[in-house]
C-alpha cells in the first residue's frame, strides 16, 4: 500500500513537532520528516522522495539492495561485487558500453559521479542525474529499472569483466588487505562474515560459474529487498508516479528465498592475534569486546537514550585527546567507545584502540585500559559535561539552520540507513527540537551511570596487535597474544585517580583592542564583492552568499611562504606552522580551546605554504567574532609550550617511522626524486629525524618573522554574513593587527623537471601488482586562455584510458591523467598519468597509453568525446558556481596571481570555445614523447 502525504497529515505533523518540542512524552513515536514522501509498492519495493534545492537541476538517485556478500553461497564468493560491475555492462535498454556512453553525454562522469558499492550486507548504486533536460530523469529511472531486473548477464560479458575485477583486487592488495583478512575471523568470532569479503578470492573471480552470479541476481535482486531513493530538484508527486511507472511491474519470485541475518556470537573466552608484517606503515593495537545489537531510536525516549550515548562518546573523545598532549604521550593517538561494526545490521561493539608510538604496545594498552577504568570508576568532570552538551546543542542547531542548503547527496544518507536498519527519520528540524528539549534534562549522573554500564570491567576481550617487523627490538621476540591479554588484565587492576577539573575563563579574549577604521569601501556589483581598506592598510574582500546557510569561510593570503626563506632554513620552516598549531594560541592549549569555544563551530589554522602565507578559518555565522579572535591571537600571541612541542615531535616522528615500509610510499619518493633531479628543496616525505632535529625557539622565531605581521595580507570572506555587521568586527580584530615591514615576493626555488627522456623501475612490495606513471612538464609563458585546452585534454585522455585500457583491453581497474598549469612562481605545466596494473601487463599499458596519446596528437578528440567532456565540465561548473569554496578559490587566485576574478563568470564561455584542434595542439605541445619521465613499480623479486 502506497503512503500518501496529504495536506492534513502535513499540518498534523507540524503541530506534533511543535507540541513535542514543548513537552515530549518519552513513549511517543518520533514522527517522520514531513518533507519526506515514503511508500511501498504492492510488490514490496520501498521508496523515499524529497525535494531538495541544492544543487539546482540535479537529482540524486539511489538503488539500494538489502543484500551483499554475506548472502553469497559458497560457490558465489565475490559474485555480489562482480554483479555490481555487470550493472554497467549490458541491460535491457542499454547494450554493453552504451550506458556509460549515454551518461557521459549528459555530463555524468564514470567513477566520480556514477558509481556503486558492495558491502557485507547491502549493495548501493549511485546515479546523479542533471535535469536541465526533462528526458534525463526518465532515462535515469530506466537505468535504475534495468539494474533492478533487466541485466543481461551473458557468459561473454561476465568473463570479460573478471579481469577488471581481478585488477581491482590486485590494486588493493597489500598490508591493508592482508591485515584485514587476518583479523576478520577473530573480529567476527568465526561467523559467516569471516570469509565473505566482498572482493572475493582470485579463484572465485576467475572461475565462479556464470550461473552462480545469475542465481545471486535472481535470489536477491527482488522488490521486497529494494529501495529507490530520489532526492533533489524534483516534484515529489511526479517522482512518485515515475517510480510506480518503472518499478510497479517488478514481480516477486514464486518462492522467494528467505533473507537470513547473521550475528557474530559473543566472545566466550579471551582471544588475541599478533600480526607482524614488513610493509606495515604503523603499529596499532585494538581491544575489542563482544558485539551487541541495538536498533536505531524510534520513540522519544529512545532518542533521549541516544543523546546520552552521544554525550558519553564526546566525553570519551575529549578524555583520550588530552592523553596525546603530554610531553611523552603513551600513544600517538587513541580512543575508546561504542562503534558500529562493518558487518551485521545494527551491530555495535565497545572498542579501545591506539596507534602505538615510542612508548610501545604495553604502554598503549595500559593507557587505554586505565582511562576506561577511570571513566568507569569516577565518571567525567562537570565542566567537560557542560562542554559536551553545548557542542551537541550547537551541532543539532547547525544541522537545522543549514538544512535548506545541504547537498542532496548528503541529505539522502539517513534514508539509506532507514531502509537497511530501521529507526525514525525525523529530519534536522525535528531532531534539533528534541535536542533542545531533552538535552537539558540529561544529568551528569546519568551519563556516568551509562559509562559504568557500557565500559566492560571483566568481560572477555579480543586483543589485536598489528605491527611492523622492526617494532621488535633486535634479540627480542614479539609479544604473544597471551602476553598482551595478560597486560590488559593487569592494567584493569591498577589504581586510578579522579581526573582534575581545570577552570577556564568563559571568553576567548578578556579584552578588545581599540578598534581601527575602514578608510575605503568599493563594490563590484557584477561579482557581488565589496572591498574594504582598513586603517592599517590591510585589504578585505567580502562576498556574501546564500549558498550554505550559517557558514562562513575566511582566508587571508599574500606572497611569501616557505620558499621566502633561505634553503638552509627549509627543514625548519617546513614544519613551523604545524608546530605552532599544535601548541594553541595565547594562553590556551588546543584542549583548552575546545572548552573555551564550547558551543561554537569554529576552525582556524595558520600555514606557511610553499609560495604563500595563509591564515584560514571557518565558522557559523554567529561565531565569526570567535574566528577573528583566533586570527588576532595567532598573529599577536603565538603560544610557546615545551611539553606540547615535545609531544608533537614524538608523535610526528613515530607516525612516519615506518611509512617507507609501504611500497607505494617508496615509489612516490623515488618518482619525485627522479622527475625533479633530486632537487634539495623538494618536499619529500618526512623522516623521523626531520622532526627530531627541530628546535622550538628557532622554529617559532622563523615563523614569527612572517606571521606576526599582517602587512600585505588580503582577507577574503565568503558565505552567510551581513557586511554591515561584519565591519565593526573587522575594525576591532583585523584593522588592529601589526603591519611591520617584510618582503612580499615569490622566490623561485628552481625546482624543474629533468629534460629529455628517462625511464626507471622501482622494485618494492611483495604483492603482484605494478604502477606505471608518466610525467610531462616544463616551463611555459603563462597565458590563462591556454589552460583550458590543457585541462580538457586531460578529460579526453581519461575517457580514452577508461574506454581502451579498462573496458576493451582489461589492463586496469582505475587510473588516469591530471594536469597543472601554473603562474606562481613561474609559468609552468605538468601532466601526470598514473595507471595501476599487473606486472605482466606493464608493457601492454605502456603501448596502449602511447597509442592513445599519438591518436590525440594525430586526429584530436572525436566530436562525441569532446562533447562528453564539455558537458561534464559545464555540469560541474554550474554546481560549483553555487559553492562558497569555488568563489574563494577564484578570489584567492585574483590576489596571488593577479588573475581577473571576473573569469569566474566566463568559465562556460571558456569551455565552449575549446575546439578539437585546440586539444590536438595541446596534445602535441604538452605530451612530448621526447621530454617525459616514466616510472614503473614492480614487486620485489622472490628470494
Amino acid at each position: 500500500m502506497t503512503k500518501h502525504l496529504t495536506f492534513p497529515a502535513l499540518i498534523a505533523g507540524l503541530l506534533l513537532a511543535a507540541s513535542v518540542a514543548a513537552a515530549p512524552a518519552l513513549s511517543d513515536k518520533v514522527p517522520a520528516n514531513p518533507n519526506l514522501k515514503t511508500g511501498k509498492l504492492d510488490n514490496g519495493l520501498s521508496y523515499y522522495i524529497e525535494r531538495n534545492a541544492k544543487p539546482a537541476q540535479r537529482v540524486e538517485l539511489r538503488l539500494v539492495i538489502n543484500a551483499g556478500s554475506v548472502s553469497e553461497d559458497d560457490d558465489q564468493r565475490g559474485m555480489a561485487h562482480l554483479l555490481e560491475h555487470m550493472a554497467f555492462n549490458g541491460s535491457k535498454h542499454f547494450k554493453k558500453h552504451e550506458l556509460i556512453a549515454y551518461l557521459q553525454s549528459i555530463g555524468v562522469r564514470f567513477g566520480a559521479d556514477l558509481n556503486a558499492s558492495t558491502g557485507f550486507d547491502a549493495t548501493i548504486y549511485m546515479l546523479p542525474i542533471p535535469t536541465d533536460k526533462p528526458a534525463n530523469l526518465e532515462q535515469g529511472m530506466t537505468v535504475l529499472e534495468d539494474w533492478a531486473h533487466g541485466l543481461t548477464l551473458s557468459d561473454k560479458d561476465i568473463d570479460d569483466e573478471r579481469q577488471i575485477v581481478l585488477q581491482e583486487k590486485r590494486m588493493h592488495a597489500g598490508y591493508g588487505q592482508r591485515s584485514t583478512e587476518a583479523m576478520l575471523p577473530k573480529l567476527t568470532n568465526g561467523s559467516r562474515y569471516k570469509d565473505r569479503l566482498p572482493i572475493g578470492t582470485e579463484d572465485s573471480i576467475l572461475n565462479a560459474k556464470p550461473e552462480a552470479l545469475r542465481r545471486f541476481y535472481a535470489d536477491w535482486y527482488r522488490p521486497d529487498l529494494m529501495a529507490v531513493i530520489m532526492v533533489g530538484d524534483v516534484d515529489p508527486e511526479q517522482a512518485e508516479k515515475m517510480i510506480k511507472r518503472h518499478f510497479a511491474g517488478l514481480s516477486m519470485p514464486a518462492n522467494p528465498r528467505p533473507r537470513p541475518t547473521y550475528t557474530p556470537a559473543p566472545l566466550a573466552t579471551p582471544d588475541a592475534l599478533v600480526f607482524l608484517d614488513k610493509e606495515a606503515p604503523a603499529n596499532n593495537v585494538l581491544l575489542y569486546y563482544s558485539t551487541f545489537a541495538r536498533k536505531p531510536p524510534e520513540t522519544v525516549g529512545e532518542f533521549r537514550d541516544a543523546l546520552v550515548r552521544q554525550l558519553f562518546s564526546q566525553l570519551m573523545k575529549m578524555r583520550f585527546g588530552r592523553l596525546t598532549q603530554v610531553a611523552e604521550p603513551p600513544f600517538l593517538g587513541g580512543g575508546a567507545g561504542e562503534n558500529a561494526v562493518p558487518f551485521g545490521v545494527n551491530q555495535f561493539g565497545f572498542t579501545a584502540a591506539a596507534a602505538v608510538g615510542k612508548a610501545g604496545v604495553n604502554a598503549a594498552i595500559d593507557a587505554l585500559v586505565q582511562e576506561n577504568m577511570r571513566a568507569r570508576q569516577f565518571g567525567f568532570p562537570s565542566n567537560d559535561f557542560d562542554v559536551a552538551k553545548q557542542n551537541m546543542l550547537a551541532g543539532y542547531e547547525y544541522n537545522a539552520s543549514s538544512r535548506a542548503t545541504r547537498d542532496s547527496a548528503i541529505v539522502l544518507g539517513p534514508y539509506i540507513r532507514h531502509f537497511l536498519a530501521g529507526g525514525a527519520i525525523p529530519g534536522a528540524d525535528q531532531e534539533n527540537a528534541y535536542a533542545k528539549t531533552l538535552l537539558p534534562t540529561i544529568t551528569l549522573d546519568e551519563v556516568n551511570a551509562y559509562a559504568k554500564s557500557m565500559i566492560p570491567a571483566t568481560a572477555p576481550k579480543l586483543v589485536l596487535y598489528f605491527a611492523h617487523n622492526n617494532s621488535v627490538p633486535a634479540g627480542q621476540t614479539a609479544p604473544t597474544g597471551s602476553e598482551l591479554l595478560a597486560r590488559a588484565e593487569a592494567a584493569a587492576k591498577l589504581p586510578v585517580t579522579k581526573p582534575e577539573e581545570k577552570a577556564l575563563p568563559a571568553n576567548l579574549m578578556s579584552y578588545k583592542p581599540e578598534p581601527g577604521t575602514v578608510i575605503n569601501q568599493t563594490e563590484d556589483k557584477t561579482l557581488g564583492v565589496t572591498t574594504l581598506t582598513l586603517s592599517n592598510g590591510v585589504k578585505v574582500m567580502l562576498k556574501p552568499t546564500d549558498f550554505s546557510k550559517d557558514k562562513v569561510l575566511m582566508l587571508a593570503v599574500r606572497p611569501g611562504g616557505q620558499n621566502a626563506f633561505p634553503l638552509s632554513e627549509k627543514s625548519t620552516v617546513r614544519f613551523a606552522s604545524a608546530v605552532q598549531n599544535a601548541m594553541g594560541v595565547g594562553s590556551y592549549t588546543p584542549a583548552d580551546l575546545q572548552r573555551v569555544l564550547a558551543g561554537k563551530a569554529v576552525s582556524f589554522s595558520a600555514q606557511l605554504n610553499l609560495y604563500a602565507d595563509q591564515l584560514s578559518g571557518s565558522s557559523r555565522s554567529e561565531d565569526i567574532e570567535s574566528m577573528l579572535q583566533l586570527n588576532y591571537l595567532s598573529v599577536t600571541s603565538p603560544r610557546r609550550d615545551e611539553n606540547l612541542f615535545r609531544s608533537f615531535i614524538t608523535r610526528s616522528a613515530e607516525s612516519v617511522r615506518n611509512r617507507s615500509a609501504m611500497p607505494e610510499m617508496r615509489f612516490t619518493e623515488a618518482r619525485m626524486k627522479t622527475v625533479f633531479g633530486n632537487h634539495p628543496q623538494l618536499d619529500l616525505p618526512p623522516l623521523p629525524q626531520d622532526f627530531e632535529k627541530l628546535n622550538l625557539d628557532r622554529t617559532l622565531n622563523l615563523l614569527c618573522t612572517r606571521m606576526s605581521s599582517a602587512k600585505g595580507m588580503t582577507y577574503l570572506f565568503v558565505g552567510d554574513f551581513d557586511i554591515e555587521k561584519l565591519k565593526p568586527l573587522l575594525a576591532t580584530y583585523v584593522a588592529t593587527l601589526p603591519v611591520s615591514d617584510l618582503p612580499l615576493t615569490y622566490r623561485d626555488a628552481g625546482i624543474r623537471q629533468v629534460p629529455g627522456v628517462l625511464r626507471q623501475e622501482v622494485k618494492a612490495g611483495v604483492e603482484q601488482k605494478s604502477l606505471v606513471t608518466f610525467d610531462f612538464g616544463g616551463d611555459v609563458q603563462y597565458v590563462y586562455a591556454e589552460s583550458w585546452p590543457l585541462s580538457l585534454l586531460a578529460d579526453v585522455l581519461n575517457l580514452r584510458i577508461t574506454d581502451e585500457l579498462r573496458e576493451k583491453q582489461k589492463l586496469i581497474y582505475s587510473g588516469g591523467a591530471s594536469v597543472r598549469y601554473e603562474k606562481i612562481p613561474r609559468g609552468s605545466y605538468a601532466v601526470a598519468i598514473s595507471l595501476p596494473t599487473s606486472p605482466q601487463n606493464v608493457e601492454k599499458v605502456e603501448a596502449a597509453v602511447w597509442a592513445e596519446i599519438e591518436r590525440l596528437q594525430a586526429e584530436g578528440p572525436t566530436v562525441e568525446d569532446l562533447n562528453k567532456v564539455k558537458q561534464a565540465r559545464l555540469q560541474s561548473y554550474r554546481r560549483a558556481l553555487r559553492e562558497d569554496g569555488y568563489w574563494m578559490n577564484y578570489l584567492r587566485q585574483g590576489v596571488l596571481e593577479d588573475k581577473d576574478p571576473h573569469e569566474i563568470l566566463k568559465v562556460e564561455q571558456r569551455i565552449n570555445s575549446v575546439g578539437a584542434e585546440d586539444i590536438k595542439a595541446a596534445a602535441k605541445r604538452f605530451l612530448d614523447r621526447k621530454n617525459h619521465v616514466e616510472m614503473v613499480l614492480k614487486p620485489e623479486e622472490a628470494n
